[in-house]
This record gives C-alpha cells, sequence and structure tokens, in this order.
C-alpha cells in the first residue's frame, strides 16, 4: 500500500489482510482507496463507518450508511445503523429509523434485539424489558449475551434492581455477572451508544454468516466490531471463532488476550483459549490450563468437562474417568453438561481404560436418563457386543439405535454385527455393505463386514474386505489379527471384536 497507494486491486487483498490481523489504520487507507477508485465493497464501507464513529464524525458515518443503503445484500441492515446513529445525534427518532424495517425475516430478529436494546439505551425500561423477554427465553449462548449487556446498560443507568431480575439463574456468564453487581464492579457489555450499538449488530452478523458455513466472509465483520467495541468480549470470542475456523489459530489465540481475566465470559474465553492451544499442537499448555481452570476454587462442571476431555485424547483413561465423575458431582439437573452425557463420558473412559466392571453401570445411568439417545444405545449396545455379553439385549438396543439414526454408519454396524453374533448373518451383510459404503475408511466395519462373508462361505469377499480393513487401520493387535486372517482365514480366536 505504501509504494502504490492508489492500487485498488492491492487494496481489496489489504483490506482483507488487513482486517484479519486487526490492523485498524491499513484497513482504513486500504478501504479509502478502494473509494476513490469507485470500487468500495460492503466491507470498505463498513470499514470506513467504523471508522467514522470511532471519531464521532456523525456526518461521514451517516454518508457511509447512505451508501449501503444502495447495496442489495445490506440495504435490509441500515435499519438498525440509522436507528444507533439517530440515538447518538438525537436528530431523528431512533424507534421509528427500525419501523422502516417493515415485516421481512431476513432482519425480523436483529430488529427485535435492537429495539429491546434501544429502549432500555433511551430509558424506557419497562418497555425494553418487555421487548427483551421473548428474546431472553432460553438459555442459549445469545440469551444468555442478551441478558447481561441489558443488565450492564441498566447498571450504567443507576437501575440496579431491574440489572439483577436479568441475571437470575445459574448459567456460568449470567452467575459470574450477577457477582460483579453484588459487588459494585462495572458489568461490561453495555449498549448505549452508536458505537456499542453497532459493533453488537456486526459480531451477530459475522457469527451469522460464519453459521452458514462461511467464517471467512465474517471475519471482517467480526474484526470491525472490535474496534467499536473492545470492552465487549463477544466481539473477540467472535472474531477468534472465526480466525481459528479460517486457520489463523495464532491470531485467534492473541484475540482472546483482550479479554479481560474478569469477564463474565471467562469460561468461554477459556474454552476456545485451550481448545485452540490443542489445535496448535500445545497439548501440555492446554492440559495445564485446563487443570488449573478445573482445580480453583469455584470450578464448574463444565471446567471439569473439559479437562476430562483433554485426558481422554490423551489416552489417561483414568484421570478422564475422575475428571468426569468431578464434573458429575457439580453438574445441575438442567445443564450443561447433561447429566446423561456425563455418565457417558465417565463410562467411555473407564471402559476404554479396561475398567469394564465399572463402565457398565455409567453406561446404564446414561442409558436411564437418556433412552432415546442413539449415541447411548449404540456404546451400550455395542460394547456389551465386543464382550459377547447379553447379545440378545445388546441387539435391542442398537436396532433402537439404529431406527432413531439410520443413516449412521456406525450405528448400522453395530446392528448388523449383533445380527451376525445373533446367526442372523444373511440379515447382517446388507447392512454390513451399507455401513462400509458410509464409512469407507473405518477398519473396524470393513473387519466386521469380511467375517460375515467369510462365515457364510464368501472367502474370496471376505478377504478383499479385511485387506480394506488392513489398509485402514493402524499398526497395532488390530493389524495383525487381521493380516493373520488375510492368510489363514477365519478361527474363532482371529474373530472381530
Amino acid at each position: 500500500m505504501a509504494a502504490s497507494p492508489e492500487d485498488a486491486g492491492l487494496a481489496l487483498r489489504a483490506l482483507d489482510q488487513a482486517l484479519a490481523a486487526g490492523d485498524q489504520a491499513l484497513a482504513v487507507r486500504a478501504a479509502r482507496t478502494l473509494e476513490r477508485a469507485g470500487m468500495a465493497t460492503a466491507e470498505a464501507r463498513f470499514t470506513l463507518l467504523a471508522d467514522a464513529l470511532t471519531r464521532k464524525n456523525w456526518k461521514a458515518a451517516s454518508a457511509e450508511i447512505a451508501a449501503l443503503d444502495e447495496d442489495r445484500v445490506f440495504m435490509l441492515m441500515t435499519p438498525v445503523l440509522k436507528a444507533w446513529l439517530s440515538f447518538e445525534t438525537k436528530k431523528r427518532d431512533a424507534l421509528a429509523q427500525l419501523d422502516a424495517a417493515g415485516q421481512d425475516r431476513t432482519v425480523g430478529s436483529y430488529i427485535a434485539e435492537h429495539r429491546a436494546l434501544l429502549l432500555l439505551a433511551l430509558g424506557q425500561r419497562d418497555a425494553g424489558l418487555a421487548a427483551l423477554e421473548p428474546l431472553i427465553a432460553g438459555e442459549g449462548g445469545r440469551a444468555q449475551r442478551l441478558r447481561i449487556a441489558a443488565a450492564a446498560t441498566l447498571q450504567r443507568r443507576r437501575d440496579r434492581a431491574a440489572a439483577e431480575t436479568l441475571l437470575a439463574g445459574d448459567k456460568p456468564p449470567v452467575a459470574a455477572a450477577r457477582a460483579m453487581l453484588a459487588a459494585n464492579q462495572p458489568i461490561p457489555g453495555a449498549i448505549d451508544s452508536a458505537r456499542s450499538g453497532i459493533a453488537e449488530f456486526l459480531a451477530r452478523l459475522a457469527a451469522d454468516i460464519a453459521g452458514q458455513n462461511a467464517p471467512g466472509a465474517g471475519v471482517g465483520f467480526a474484526r470491525l466490531s472490535t474496534f467499536l467495541a473492545p470492552e465487549n468480549s463477544e466481539t473477540w470470542l467472535v472474531a477468534s471463532d472465526l480466525l481459528a475456523a479460517t486457520d489463523h489459530r495464532e491470531t485467534a489465540l492473541a484475540a482472546l488476550d483482550a479479554i479481560p481475566a474478569g469477564d463474565p465470559f471467562r469460561a468461554a474465553v477459556q474454552d476456545s483459549r485451550v481448545r485452540l492451544l490443542a489445535a496448535t499442537g500445545d497439548r501440555e499448555g492446554a492440559l495445564a490450563r485446563a487443570e488449573a481452570a478445573a482445580k480453583r476454587e469455584g470450578a464448574n462442571a463444565a471446567e471439569w468437562t473439559r479437562l476430562g476431555d483433554l485426558y481422554t485424547e490423551a489416552k489417561k483413561y483414568t484421570e478422564a474417568a475422575e475428571a468426569y465423575g468431578q464434573a458429575l458431582t457439580l453438574a445441575s439437573d438442567s445443564g450443561p453438561p447433561a447429566k446423561w452425557t456425563l455418565h457417558l463420558l465417565r463410562g467411555s473412559a473407564l471402559e476404554q481404560g479396561g475398567r469394564w466392571n465399572e463402565a457398565k453401570p455409567e453406561l446404564e445411568a446414561a442409558y436411564k436418563l437418556a433412552p432415546d439417545q442413539p449415541i447411548v444405545l449404540n456404546y451400550l449396545g455395542y460394547a456389551q457386543l465386543e464382550r459377547r455379553e447379553n447379545i440378545v439385549e445388546a441387539e435391542k438396543l442398537v436396532r433402537e439405535a439404529s431406527r432413531l439414526q439410520p443413516n449412521d454408519a456406525a450405528i448400522t454396524d453395530s446392528l448388523g454385527w449383533a445380527l451376525h453374533l445373533n446367526g442372523k448373518t444373511d440379515q447382517a451383510i446388507p447392512l454390513l455393505e451399507r455401513a462400509a459404503v458410509g464409512e469407507p475408511n473405518d477398519p473396524a466395519i470393513h473387519e466386521h463386514l469380511g467375517d460375515a462373508y467369510y462365515s457364510v462361505g464368501r472367502r474370496i469377499e471376505a478377504r478383499f474386505a479385511w485387506a480394506a480393513a488392513l489398509a485402514a487401520a493402524e499398526e497395532d493387535e488390530d493389524s495383525t489379527r487381521i493380516r493373520a486372517k488375510i492368510d489363514t482365514g477365519l478361527t474363532p480366536q482371529l474373530a472381530s471384536p
């Protein structure tokens, strides 16, 4: 850009790279070059809008919104932008700007959210809370974010009682925000300015774009939200998620460092950091952070579950089972994580660690709590098939799993294998063949199919299936067993587990 400041093609690339890197100054320079060349993209317009808002140049901000009004994709979104600018400048009725959006379903949920947030920012508490109520009825991440943002805004307006009503419940972010309120600490993430309102809009827009399997298209909007509201952890969390999804993992980790340690969403930050450390190959660092988080005073079930997951990945099954056990003692009936999930995870860790007698009661507890979960039915059923225990009952379990999830190759394999072990090989083979097509690189499925073929005299096909299993298997006792079958044929000692 310095050598060719008017090169529009270079500016396009520079804008994308600057936004991904979080270089606001370079992004603004590139966007201005594109504007002068008459090639300003929507991303460039939003970059210039963010710059104008940061500089409190309301006239320039209005001009950029007007330009976005001409964009066929983003014109539906401009009522939200206009509403927050009107709130800031007090030149127009902010709420009336939202009415201009009409009833378009594409933007309906955005309009509903920002109407509630604007009402609260305008001091219309009762109307704002009424508008917010249907948006926070659930317990998902978005509902939690809106609760905390609204409570932060009310706290700034010295309406502590109303803020407290929004922070009921035991979800970690909400509970953390409630503790901050009780300690008279400012809750971060209030939305009471054009800058913070539009940042919230951009963060959600970025997340929604990423949800359409296009994280690369959302990175720029997420970064712009961090420029506008660096105090809002949601902006950094979304930016980090999208950077990680586009293989910018080191940059994604750096984005998390911008979030203060005491933020209400610190558990989500810690979870993201641990996952990113593991993804970048720093498994020891990930494990150390997860252990520290789980073993601190006040740790919750989610933190112990994350630690258990990392132990499982490291094949430390004893430690994993202990971690999941700790999670179970802390888990609430409403979750997350759900208690049936924790019983399943603990049972799996015990089973993989060679402690079947302890694993089975855990798996049965998961089944009792969640009898309609295919993963539970399949795990409990297949684990018994492997050990040739209760194979008739095990067949019933995997059959029900298959009914609930008929297109899952692993479950189809389990049912086929159960039928074979129960002497119904003619019924088993079509299922095992279907499973092998669905998961062509799964050695266990091909080995099962080979055993079934061999038992009905289809020896050549059996060896082809075993060869496919051997090609996909790791060099261990499984590969030794499969190789022996190819050489000598199937014997009781060489049967697949």
